[in-house]
């Protein structure tokens, strides 16, 4: 070993002693080895860690054609066993498609050195030097001493930085923290910590996409043939109008019609004779459109004092002796269809509370019939606008749809919704509402 190199490996020894990172040991590993033997191309790989260095470059681009092709050529190697001492790389030790590739990538002569492994700190990896010329044996044991080298240096980086962290916090030595630093470095390190922006929210299972049963005409309602939560088939009748106003005017109408369709008729007799009668026939024809018109509305209209279902479901409404005798106009709401088993949850989230929620985002109801069987279900939309709710508060709607079917949720029940937001540190959690509290009572 000429004075040359051996100044250079005692070099690359004290850079890798003086090395402040485990990456500037990576960046001399891949560079400054060019010092030992000339290269084109070094990269490092690191077992569970894939291409970890490039020579020439800052940085792994991991996405990089270039560096995935590299990267599974050194899962090979290990996978089969062709890589575990140094050795340079022949055409058998690699797969079909990665030789008709080389050449686009690598120089012809390359030169796999293993990097031990040591102890946790350290899984181990590879060295892979590329070039034009042979390589030598006197440069593959050089190199192969380097390579160890650096190995324990990296693995040792490591666990230098483990150790400080352990004495700093009280493991050893003369530096340690007191109990009160010690509590305050503890409480800063929990601070930092991520955890799930939660907020509470009153919550109810409503059902998913009903029929509303609307009034079709102003009237009085008679009588209702369902009861609350009933289960009903299509066109089934639900409730009836009083019918006493629209056959009073139905009567009317129709004994109007035939006296005008008798007065027609004596008219059009009149008319044969009387010119002044022919004159009245075509008002007279008018009127019994008119009135005919009339009869058949009053007739639709009876028709439609008894209200059907408009589908197969279940029936929800209020207690039915609130409706009966109760005056009601056109398109007011009655009662609601619902398909059974189809429900969401419907949850009313104060403005105080409005954090960023995204879509899907998951939630979780508890049930005041059961707080210890909580429903899970995913968020489906957030009202843009607060809606004032009966308590006189405003609030967003909230809309979640169940994760499957459950049986302990069906409409009606109420409880509390979590909704989950993104990740915040740990002393945003906690100082949020107070922090806004204050804002409101300063000002600002």
């Amino acid at each position: 070993m000429d004075a040359h190199v051996l100044a250079s490996l005692l070099h690359l020894g004290r850079r890798a002693r003086q090395a402040q990172d485990q990456a500037e040991l990576r960046f001399v590993l891949v560079n400054e080895t060019h010092g030992l033997a000339p290269y084109r191309q070094a990269a490092l790989w690191i077992k569970g860690g894939g291409i970890a260095a490039l020579s020439g470059v800052v940085s792994v681009e991991a996405n990089a054609p270039y560096v995935q092709w590299l990267g599974g050529v050194c899962r090979h190697l290990e996978e089969t066993g062709s890589a575990a001492a140094p050795r340079l790389l022949q055409a058998d030790d690699l797969r079909q498609r990665d030789v008709a590739e080389w050449g686009d990538w690598l120089p012809s002569e390359a030169l796999w050195l293993p990097l031990p492994a040591v102890g946790p700190s350290f899984p181990g990896g590879a060295l892979l030097l590329a070039r034009d010329d042979p390589w030598t044996g006197p440069e593959a044991a050089l190199l192969a001493e380097w390579a160890e080298m650096w190995a324990a240096a990296y693995a040792l980086r490591q666990g230098s930085r483990l150790g400080r962290l352990k004495a700093l916090l009280g493991g050893g030595g003369r530096r340690r923290l007191s109990p009160p630093l010690l509590v305050l470095a503890a409480l800063a390190v929990l601070a930092v910590v991520p955890v799930r922006l939660t907020v509470l929210a009153p919550a109810e299972i409503v059902p998913l996409d009903p029929f509303i049963v609307r009034s079709p005409l102003d009237g009085v309602i008679d009588h209702l043939t369902v009861v609350p939560n009933q289960r009903v088939r299509a066109d089934e009748p639900l409730f009836e109008f009083d019918r006493t106003t629209i056959g009073n005017k139905l009567l009317v109408a129709e004994k109007t019609l035939e006296t005008v369709r008798a007065e027609y008729r004596q008219r059009a007799q009149q008319a044969l004779f009387d010119e002044a009668s022919k004159a009245q026939l075509a008002v007279l024809r008018g009127q019994v459109a008119e009135k005919e018109l009339e009869v058949e509305y009053l007739r639709k209209l009876d028709g439609r004092s008894i209200m059907a279902a408009p589908r197969d479901g279940v029936v929800l409404f209020d207690d039915p002796a609130e409706w009966i005798g109760r005056p009601v106009v056109t398109g007011e709401r009655v009662m609601v269809v619902a398909v059974e088993g189809e429900v969401e949850v419907e949850a009313w989230l104060s403005p105080a509370n409005a954090v960023d929620l995204e879509q899907g985002a998951p939630v979780t109801v508890y049930l005041n019939a059961d707080p210890l069987s909580p429903v899970s279900a995913h968020l489906r939309s957030v009202a843009h606008e607060a809606a004032r709710r009966p308590d006189g508060t405003y609030a967003y709607r909230v809309r979640a749809t169940l994760a499957q079917a459950q049986a302990a949720a069906r409409t009606g029940l109420k409880g509390t919704a979590k909704l989950e937001g993104e990740k915040v540190p740990l002393v945003y959690w906690v100082l949020r509402r107070p922090l806004a509290d204050a804002r409101a009572w300063l000002g600002v």
